[in-house]
This record gives C-alpha cells, sequence and structure tokens, in this order.
C-alpha cells in the first residue's frame, strides 16, 4: 500500500516541478508587449509630425521663392534643414530600438532568454525609448520656434513691400 501512494505522491511532484510556465503568459512579458504597442504608437506620432515638420519646410521655402538674395531667409531654411535632418536621425534610432524591442519580445517569449534577462533589457530600451521621446519633444520646440520666427519676418517683409 505504501508503494502506490509513494508511486502518486512522486508522479504529482515530478509534474509540478516539470511544468513550466510558459514565458510569454507571464504578467511581465504582456506587459512588456503593451508597452511595446505604446512605443509603435508613440512612432507613429513622431512620424506623422516629422511628415508635418517636412511639409512645413517645402511651404517655407515656396515662400522665400519670391525674395530675392535675402541671407536671413536662407539661414531659416538652413536652419529648418538642420533640425529635419535631426529629427530624421531621431526616427531612424528609434526604429531600431523598436526592432531590437520585438527581437526581445520574441527571446522571451520562445525561451531563449530568463526573466531576470528580459526585464533588464527592457528596462534599458524603456529608458532609451523616454529619452528619444524627451528629444523628440525638443526637436519639436525647436520646429515651431523657426517656424514662429520664419512667420514673423514674412509679415514684417510684407508690410515693408505694402509701405
Amino acid at each position: 500500500m505504501k508503494t502506490p501512494l509513494t508511486l502518486v505522491l512522486f508522479a504529482i511532484t515530478l509534474s509540478l516541478f516539470s511544468c513550466k510556465q510558459n514565458p510569454a503568459e507571464t504578467p511581465e512579458h504582456k506587459a512588456m508587449v503593451e508597452e511595446h504597442k505604446a512605443m509603435e504608437a508613440s512612432h507613429d506620432a513622431m512620424t506623422k509630425e516629422h511628415n508635418d515638420m517636412q511639409d512645413d519646410h517645402n511651404q517655407m521655402i515656396e515662400a522665400h521663392k519670391g525674395i530675392e538674395n535675402d541671407s536671413i531667409h536662407l539661414a531659416m531654411e538652413n536652419e529648418h534643414s538642420a533640425i529635419l535632418s535631426k529629427h530624421a536621425e531621431l526616427i531612424e534610432a528609434h526604429e531600431a530600438l523598436i526592432a531590437k524591442h520585438a527581437e526581445l519580445e520574441t527571446k522571451h517569449g520562445s525561451g531563449d532568454m530568463t526573466l531576470e534577462e528580459m526585464t533588464a533589457e527592457h528596462e534599458t530600451m524603456k529608458t532609451e525609448h523616454e529619452a528619444m521621446e524627451k528629444e523628440h519633444q525638443s526637436i519639436k520646440e525647436d520646429h515651431e520656434r523657426v517656424t514662429q520666427e520664419d512667420e514673423k519676418m514674412m509679415k514684417e517683409d510684407k508690410e515693408k513691400e505694402e509701405q
């Protein structure tokens, strides 16, 4: 009677220790997936704002066509171009971060990475993402400043012409 009971207890103990939870089903992994979705949404917003900035730049250049040899407007265009270039680089870096984060999800979900490794890498990437969002905001503010300065100069030029 003791032997069957021992075997049953051994089988239960063995099954408890041999069953591993799917890493993709852990709360930590699911939270990481949700944060990845938020990163992608942030990236989409950055890309849209970049396209809007590019449109503003094209309008600025078009508006400046009627102005002859005005170094101030040319300097404004150059400053705006530099802002756009910096923003394009940021978008590329953010895109690479998102790809790296997707790879992290895959590695952890397949069990190729421990929870501790995933958490540490995810925190690093999250910090990078937050820094990129701050840089994006700074670039956006620079863009708005240059755009407002240009609009003010264009208005002043128009008023001078009307006098």
